[in-house]
């Protein structure tokens, strides 16, 4: 530190500060350390760093599962994010399952990381006692709400009447869902069922029970099957509206297979945004939750939380909603009109 110091004609003091991030450092300072810094080849001892701070440089992300396109994009944008601002992120998996979630949330693998952002699926608001941890932590998902935590979620409600509107304008009457779960309470599907019967409601159509198939998996194969029992029922409809992409996508499949043409006679709008959308056949329509920027928002306040950490000033628990949009694709332009009466 002292030769980075000396070569860019400031304090030692003021490469620490930069080195540690701290704002108040003028830009062109911050310049010359980081050339500095550059030219030297310099790396700062993090074991030290650490040891003096009380902290790991590492925060914790535990998912449901990596094997859903939606948690593994999801994970991506959390280690960008993390690598933006100096931490290394460990990568946890509980399967959706609620004992593994609370061995997590209460095990000693905590004691590794200054944080953790968690997205549960197995518990729900009666386990919210479950999140009082005596570390930081962000929730994200559906599962909670009105935690002890801060939570980061997104529009699951507007997003889904944003999909149903979008096929209403372009004619479609019968709007079927896929992946809806029978009897739950807390969660995505409920919540997106919810956006899909006020935007048929808001438009004057009444909701049909026969339109809406159940789905306990939300996986590719649930959604062909789901599709599959659709056609079975011989439903007339000629929209679908798919409570995530990976059953829209099985969804495609079916309607190929059974000669059915898209968006032509059945128009298809997912949910999540996921990269294979924009690479099926046709081209998925589907509302983007924003995904980078609900990461680095829990990321920042996580980091915030960590950095507050024991002082008795700490904000209450607060709720951030990311805005959804809507991708208009191949498989529902918005323009095809429907030739279902």
């Amino acid at each position: 530190m002292r030769d980075v110091a000396a070569l860019a004609g400031v304090s030692v003091k003021t490469v620490s500060n930069v080195v540690n991030g701290f704002e108040f450092v003028k830009a062109h300072t911050r310049e010359r350390v980081n050339a500095a810094i550059a030219e030297l080849g310099f790396q700062p001892n993090l074991v030290a760093r650490n040891l003096r701070t009380g902290r790991t440089g590492v925060i914790g992300l535990a998912v449901p599962e990596l094997k859903f396109s939606y948690f593994a994009e999801l994970a991506d944008a959390v280690l960008r994010a993390a690598r933006q601002r100096d931490y290394v992120v460990l990568i946890e998996q509980t399967g959706g399952e609620r004992s593994a979630e609370i061995e997590l949330l209460h095990g000693s693998r905590t004691s590794m990381m200054d944080g953790l952002l968690f997205s549960p699926l197995g518990l729900d608001d009666d386990d919210a006692l479950q999140l009082k941890v005596d570390y930081p932590l962000v929730l994200l998902g559906e599962r909670i709400f009105n935690g002890p935590t801060d939570h980061v979620t997104m529009q699951n409600v507007e997003g889904a009447a944003m999909a149903v509107r979008h096929l209403l304008a372009s004619g479609r009457k019968r709007i079927a869902v896929l992946g809806a779960h029978e009897g739950e309470r807390v969660g995505s599907g409920p919540l997106r069922l919810d956006g899909y019967r006020a935007a048929l409601e808001q438009a004057g159509i009444p909701f049909d029970p026969s339109l809406v198939v159940h789905r306990q998996g939300w996986h590719r194969t649930d959604g062909a099957e789901a599709m599959q029992e659709l056609i079975r029922r011989e439903v007339q409809f000629d929209a679908v509206f798919a409570l995530n992409d990976e059953l829209a996508l099985g969804a495609l499949r079916t309607l190929f297979h059974s000669g059915i043409n898209v968006p032509q006679d059945v128009a298809v709008v997912g949910f999540d945004n996921v990269t294979e959308a924009q690479f099926a056949m046709p081209s998925l329509t589907t509302i983007d939750p924003n995904r980078a920027t609900i990461a680095e928002t829990a990321v920042d306040a996580l980091l915030e939380r960590i950095a507050g950490r024991g002082k008795e000033d700490s904000p209450r628990p607060r709720t951030f909603e990311v805005p959804a949009t809507l991708v208009a694709r191949e498989s529902a332009p918005g323009r095809i009109r429907s030739t279902v009466a």
